[in-house]
């Protein structure tokens, strides 16, 4: 059994006015800095044997965090673990997506599992492939670290492959569970197959929050 902390980078200037990332590489916000800061904290006493991260900067900013606190702890970053490619939606807002894409946003909107969004710069996924991408990052590093403590820094779409593969939810159902930036979420491999033992732990960062004001 491998124990796996599952963790969404801290936030970004555009997950703050819902703008969409996807392999966009958008580096953290002051806010999302200070949330990093925060769960480094949080996690400094927590036994860990590697520390893996998308390599996007924003789950590498949140890694790097932590890892500053375990000094002796490799750190490790996957391509494989970064968020769905989104194509043409990327660095657009939702209301630009719905404005420009009309179609293909209502077939998103409506969890259609084997759309794909239309080409652009960057790669676009279906949610059924970016789902097995996601199985396959995760199995691969608990299989690499069995009986071990790793962190997995990534983005919310990869949690929300984890949630729905840890609980048996089908991929076309809503995302009715919230998945915040900077949050713990524990889940364990046991001869490949995935439990969540809890989710949305975040203590931590109501006193970031603190520090804030």
């Amino acid at each position: 059994m491998t124990k796996i902390l599952l963790i969404r980078h801290g936030e970004t200037a555009w997950n703050a006015v819902r703008r969409l990332q996807g392999h966009t590489d958008i580096p953290l916000s002051p806010t999302g800095e200070r949330q990093a800061q925060a769960l480094a904290r949080a996690l400094a006493k927590e036994p860990l044997d590697a520390i893996i991260s998308s390599d996007l900067g924003r789950a590498v900013q949140t890694a790097q965090a932590v890892a500053a606190l375990h000094p002796q702890v490799p750190l490790h970053t996957d391509a494989g673990l970064r968020e769905r490619g989104y194509g043409a939606f990327e660095g657009l807002l939702y209301t630009e997506i719905a404005e420009r894409y009309p179609i293909e946003f209502a077939e998103w909107q409506a969890r259609d599992v084997d759309a794909v969004m239309p080409a652009g710069e960057r790669v676009a996924e279906s949610f059924r492939q970016f789902y097995q991408r996601c199985q396959d990052g995760i199995a691969r590093w608990a299989e690499k670290y069995p009986q071990q403590n790793i962190m997995i820094v990534a983005h919310g779409g990869v949690l929300e492959c984890a949630y729905r593969a840890a609980n048996g939810l089908t991929l076309d159902g809503p995302r009715d569970f919230a998945i915040r930036n900077a949050t713990v979420n524990r889940f364990r491999m046991d001869a490949g197959v995935l439990a969540m033992e809890s989710w949305g732990e975040a203590i931590h960062l109501d006193g970031a929050l603190d520090e804030m004001l």
